[in-house]
């Protein structure tokens, strides 16, 4: 069983015990997370939100918060000695997926 989740303006094909790094979610290690924002649950009757599943959760154990690999953002125009170099670390926090709940209907 999988499920489609949405979290950080992004999506997220989880299954049980996965680890993920999503966006900086509030929180300390050792923290359960439920995700309500379930689009989708997949298995042997899929089941697609409208556009979330009712009553579908997915909980989850926060790992670490952390941060991700810098990127370089390095900006040139030539020929105008106009040169910026600058880098960024983005905050995410990293999930393992414990458990998937479907809707009592399905």
């Amino acid at each position: 069983m999988y499920a489609v989740i949405r979290t950080g303006g992004k999506q997220y094909r989880v299954a049980k015990n996965d680890v993920i790094k999503i966006e900086r979610l509030p929180g300390e290690p050792g923290q359960t997370i439920e995700f309500d924002d379930v689009l989708a649950i997949g298995g042997e009757r899929p089941i697609i939100g409208t556009p979330t599943v009712e009553g579908a959760k997915v909980k989850g154990l926060l790992l670490e918060q952390a941060k991700a690999p810098k990127i370089i953002v390095f900006k040139k125009k030539r020929r105008k000695n106009y040169r910026r170099k600058k880098g960024h670390r983005q905050n995410i926090t990293v999930v393992r997926i414990t458990d998937i709940v479907a809707p009592p209907s399905a």
